[in-house]
Formats: C-alpha cells, sequence, structure tokens
C-alpha cells in the first residue's frame, strides 16, 4: 500500500504530472462551458502528456544514442574527452567544483579507457559562464585524483560549445602529433560531436557513454507515467537534433 501511495503523490503532486492534472481540470471547465476552444486545449493537453512519459522519451533519445556502438577493440593514441557543465564552488575532496552527471560519466570512461590503453586523455571544456566552474580543469584535477599521472592530461579550457571543442582540440591534436583520437562523450551527443570534428578534419574513434535509455526497450506501464526526467530527455534530444542540422547546413 505504502509503495502505492509513493507512486500516487510523486507521480501527480509534483510536476509534471501536477500540471497535467490542472490542464486536464481546464479542460473538463472549457467543456461544460461548451468552450469552442476545449478542442485545442485537449490537443495541448495531451501533447504535453505524451511529451512526459518514458515511452516517447526513450525513443526520442534512443534514435540518438544508437548512432554509435562503442567499438569492441579499441585502438587509439589519445582520448577526447568532451565537457557536458560543472558547478564553480561546491566543495570536492581534491578541491572546488564538480562536473555534471553528463560530464562525471565522461570522465568515468575516460579514466577506465585509460587503465586499458595508458595513453594521453584531452579534457576540453571551458568556463561557460560565470557561474560555472571551468570543465577541463575540474577534470583534470579529478583524474589525477583517480590516479591517471598529471602529465598524462592535457587541458583544452577555452572551449565554450562542441563547435569550439572541436575546432581547440584540433589545434592539440596537430601539436602532440596525434593520429588516432578516440572521442568520448554522452551517446546523445555523439552524432553532432563527430559532424563537429569531421568539419575540421579531424577523424575520431567514436566511443559513446553517458547513456539516458537501455539499448534494449521492453514496454512496461510505468512508462506511461508522467516524469521529470522524460521531459529533460525530449528536450535534451530535440536540441542535439537542432545542432545536428545547424552543422550540416552551416
Amino acid at each position: 500500500m505504502i509503495y502505492f501511495i509513493k507512486f500516487l503523490y510523486s507521480t501527480f503532486l509534483f510536476p509534471p504530472g501536477i500540471f497535467i492534472v490542472g490542464f486536464c481540470l481546464f479542460c473538463l471547465l472549457l467543456y461544460r462551458q461548451k468552450s469552442v476552444f476545449t478542442k485545442g486545449a485537449v490537443l495541448l493537453t495531451f501533447l504535453f502528456y505524451l511529451s512526459t512519459i518514458p515511452y516517447v522519451s526513450d525513443r526520442i533519445i534512443g534514435s540518438l544514442e544508437s548512432a554509435y556502438q562503442p567499438p569492441r577493440i579499441i585502438n587509439g593514441d589519445v582520448i577526447i574527452m568532451l565537457g557536458g557543465g560543472a558547478t564553480l564552488d561546491t566543495p570536492n575532496v581534491y578541491g572546488l567544483g564538480h562536473l555534471s552527471g553528463f560530464a562525471a560519466n565522461r570522465l568515468l570512461t575516460c579514466a577506465q579507457l585509460y587503465q586499458k590503453l595508458h595513453i594521453p586523455i584531452i579534457v576540453s571544456g571551458g568556463k561557460v559562464l560565470e557561474t560555472t566552474g571551468s570543465e577541463a580543469d575540474i577534470s583534470k584535477v579529478i583524474l589525477i585524483g583517480l590516479g591517471v599521472p598529471a602529465e598524462k592530461v592535457i587541458v583544452e579550457n577555452k572551449s565554450l560549445n562542441t563547435t569550439e571543442n572541436a575546432k581547440f582540440t584540433k589545434e592539440l591534436v596537430e601539436q602532440y602529433g596525434f593520429r588516432q583520437p578516440i572521442l568520448v562523450t554522452s551517446a546523445f551527443h555523439m552524432e553532432r560531436s563527430v559532424l563537429q570534428f569531421r568539419k575540421v578534419n579531424v577523424a575520431v574513434t567514436p566511443y559513446p557513454t553517458d547513456y539516458q535509455t537501455n539499448v534494449e526497450r521492453k514496454f512496461q506501464p510505468h512508462q506511461l507515467w508522467p516524469s521529470a526526467s522524460a521531459l529533460l530527455d525530449i528536450s535534451l534530444a530535440l536540441k542535439e537534433y537542432v545542432g545536428i542540422l545547424a552543422v550540416k547546413w552551416y
């Protein structure tokens, strides 16, 4: 019984579920008043509901994550990690600043690859906003704390977006004479990232990580309940699709 009660309040009393309940009540009010806006309100409510359920979000973001698969046999002479957000002054074991969940997952994969290959890591990502941390600098501190030698971590801390990640990382790849870079970023972000590196004539081996959904998707009833994480995944996916179009067109 306690699990059912928890399901009810976590699904329908917190966003986005509470908004859907409110929209449904508003649609009922319009229907009783025989308003000409009833059909439009119902349609918008239904579309919003679809954008909040994992059944839809898993398929939309999963279409991006399936673009590349990690190679079974991995070879390269440098690992490139793209940043994905960082806090500025939160206390860490080795200083201040934490990576976002996306970036932290990327870093863990880079650390694992380093243990297999023992090749340098380029961490790419600067201080995007005044209230955010320098992603590459924070990444280096964490990698060193995980046992990666300081001389094996190369910092690129000027880039503010994926376009600049590729541009400034290319300079380091050429400076150090690397020939087989392995690109590590979130699976949903990989297709756009590969396109950006291709535009600057850097061929990379994609190694996606930080998956937001399972590779094999099986339907379960809970996938139809409103979820804030589903709304976030759809937002991430739409941003990536817009970015992919922008890379291809410009």
